[in-house]
């Protein structure tokens, strides 16, 4: 192998609680990230007098209620998520006011902890998320299949699926009945005339990518542990030969290389792999550098979550 460097409660607010309104089907409306134009909670310009306490606190709660009507949970909140949005609904820089404002947040907080949205969940296209799939993007714990299955989608339609995103279990149902059991999964997909294909790999309890560049012929793997796996890398080439030949694409059947990548970002703890791996699928269909690291994961992981609960990815 060549190695290159390189959780059924009432609704908190008396709503009736539905299907997540920021996430239809595409044939349910048009597009498929938040509406043109949107804002977020209440963002619109207030004033730039002085605010009160009190007014101020009727701010934060408004904000939180909303906050946590779109996304079901605090999980992807950051204390500058509020601070901001204060500051730009009263136009007026309020870090001085920081204090008060955090204090607030966690006493709203506590006063919903009891009250978790179970029943929320967000649909895109055939992936639904639960609050409990989105839970798995909290804190240390390890990413599910349907998150990121799902993220994969984002990514195809966010590059007009000039990139094809397998689904988790391709590379599984590959390992255990070859390419004869994976062979319809591509019946309506024309492997050879995108630029990329993402392969995630579960192993037992790790994740890694397989990635294929279709134009300069090469199978590359990154894990975020340093960890080789030579055995999956070799069984994709090997389903890219029988592809192309079934698919009569002479070209592709010969001339692969296969690299593994070393000098990519690490993960110092063994909980955020699945994270990695979608960082690392964003940043290569998007065709951007690698700028991230393991003090990012928390940020990313927040990130990733509202991404989600978008149906779009975010800048």
């Amino acid at each position: 192998m060549e190695v290159e460097a390189p959780h059924l409660c009432a609704d908190p607010f008396n709503r009736q609680l539905r299907d997540h309104r920021y996430c239809k089907s595409l044939s349910g409306r048009e597009g498929h990230g938040s509406p043109q134009g949107e804002e977020g909670p209440s963002d619109k310009p207030l004033r730039s007098a002085a605010v009160s306490d009190e007014e101020l606190r009727e701010l934060i709660h408004d904000f939180l209620e909303e906050f946590f009507g779109k996304y079901g949970s605090f999980i992807p909140l950051s204390k500058s998520d509020v601070l901001e949005h204060l500051s730009k609904v009263v136009n007026k820089d309020l870090a001085e006011r920081k204090a008060f404002v955090y204090s607030e947040v966690r006493k709203y907080q506590a006063g919903l902890a009891s009250a978790p949205m179970h029943f929320f969940k967000v649909t895109y296209n055939k992936h639904t998320l639960t609050l409990e799939d989105l839970s798995t993007l909290e804190g240390h714990n390890w990413l599910n299949d349907q998150v990121i299955n799902m993220y994969g989608e984002l990514i195809m339609d966010a590059v007009n699926h000039k990139v094809h995103f397998f689904n988790s279990f391709f590379h599984r149902q590959l390992s255990t009945k070859g390419y004869e059991g994976v062979k319809r999964w591509t019946k309506k997909v024309d492997l050879f005339s995108k630029s990329l294909l993402l392969i995630p790999i579960h192993l037992e309890i790790h994740w890694s990518l397989i990635t294929v560049d279709i134009a300069n012929q090469n199978i590359q793997f990154y894990d975020s542990q340093g960890i080789h796996f030579k055995y999956p890398v070799e069984n994709v080439l090997k389903y890219i030969l029988t592809e192309a030949r079934e698919k009569k694409k002479a070209i592709f059947q010969k001339g692969w290389k296969m690299i593994v990548n070393k000098c990519i970002p690490q993960q110092k703890n063994d909980n955020d792999c699945g994270v990695f791996v979608l960082q690392y699928c964003k940043c290569l269909a998007l065709g951007k550098p690698f700028h991230f690291s393991q003090e990012d994961m928390p940020k990313v992981r927040k990130r990733i979550y509202k991404e989600l609960c978008e149906c779009r990815l975010i800048d």
